[in-house]
C-alpha cells in the first residue's frame, strides 16, 4: 500500500524507487532492500507482463526487508488495476491520456466516497482477514499509493485537471515515451520535452501533489529535483545486471579476451 512512501513525499523528502520486471524475483526484491537506500521497488506488470502470483511474492519480499511497493499496470480493466492492491502494492497507471482516464483509475483504486472499489480484506491488505471491514476501508483510501503516469502529450494537455483529481500521490513522467509522443523520439534535452516536464512540475505544485520521473543521468536528476521532482527511479533490474557484468568484465580485464572490433 505504500504508507512510507506517502509520508516520505508528505515531508518533502526526495525518495527513491527501484524496478524489476523482467527479472523480478522475491529474491532480487530482498537483495535491494539489503543493499539499502531505496524507498520501495517498482514491478513493472506492463512490459514484462508478471503474474499475480509473482507480484503477491514480490510484495511479500518487499514488505519483509522494510521497502514500500508498487506495480505499473496498463489501465485496461477494473481488475488489472484492483488486484496488486490486494497483494498489498501501489499501483501505478501506464499511458493515460486524459483527465477522464485518470479518473476512472482513481475510482477503481478507492472505496466509498471515493470510488467504487470491490470490498475484499482476504488479500495482504486486509491482514488476510483479520483486518476488520471499516478499518480496511479506511486504511485502504488513506493508505494505498497511486501514480499516475504522464507520457503522452494528451496527458500532458489535460495534466492540470489530472494533478487535481481528489487522492492522487504522484505524477509520473515516462521520459522516452512522452518525447516520442511529442515528436521528438529521445531527443532528451529539446524544448518540447523540457517545456512538458516543466508544465507537470508546475501542475503538481499547483494540486499540492508530487511528481517523478525516470533520470536519464545525475545531471538530469539534480535538474528535475531543483523543479520539485521529489521520486527518482533509478534504475532497472537488466540495466543494473548489464552495469554489474561490465564492472566484472572491467575489473578482471586481462582475462577476458579483446572485444571484436
Amino acid at each position: 500500500m505504500a504508507a512510507r512512501l506517502k509520508q516520505a513525499l508528505a515531508q518533502g523528502r526526495v525518495t527513491t524507487v527501484f524496478c524489476t520486471g523482467h527479472l523480478c524475483s522475491p529474491k532480487l526484491v530482498e537483495m535491494v532492500g539489503l543493499l539499502g537506500g531505496f524507498d520501495a521497488i517498482w514491478l513493472d506488470q506492463e512490459h514484462s507482463g508478471l503474474t499475480l502470483a509473482q507480484i503477491e511474492t514480490a510484495t511479500l519480499a518487499a514488505r519483509a526487508v522494510g521497502l514500500d511497493a508498487f506495480v505499473r499496470v496498463a489501465p485496461t480493466d477494473y481488475a488489472t488495476v484492483m488486484r496488486p492492491l490486494e497483494a498489498g502494492a501501489g499501483v501505478m497507471a501506464a499511458q493515460i491520456r486524459s483527465a477522464r482516464q485518470a479518473e476512472e483509475v482513481m475510482s477503481w483504486t478507492k472505496f466509498h466516497p471515493r470510488g467504487q472499489r470491490g470490498i475484499n480484506n482476504a488479500g495482504a491488505d486486509g491482514g488476510y482477514g483479520t483486518v476488520p471491514l471499516a478499518d480496511y476501508l479506511r486504511r485502504g483510501n488513506a493508505n494505498t499509493f497511486v501514480a499516475l503516469q504522464i507520457e503522452h502529450a494528451g496527458a500532458v494537455a489535460e495534466v492540470e485537471a489530472i494533478a487535481k483529481l481528489p487522492d492522487v500521490d504522484v505524477l509520473f513522467i515516462g521520459p522516452a515515451d512522452l518525447s516520442q509522443s511529442l515528436g521528438v523520439p529521445c531527443e532528451w534535452e529539446h524544448p518540447k520535452l523540457w517545456g512538458a516536464i516543466e508544465r507537470v512540475a508546475r501542475a503538481a505544485a499547483d494540486a499540492g501533489i508530487h511528481w517523478a520521473i525516470l533520470p536519464l543521468a545525475p545531471a538530469h536528476a539534480r535538474r528535475c529535483v531543483d523543479m520539485g521532482c521529489r521520486m527518482l527511479s533509478l534504475g532497472f533490474d537488466v540495466w543494473a545486471f548489464a552495469k554489474g557484468v561490465r564492472a566484472v568484465h572491467a575489473e578482471y580485464a586481462e582475462f577476458f579476451p579483446p572485444a571484436s572490433a
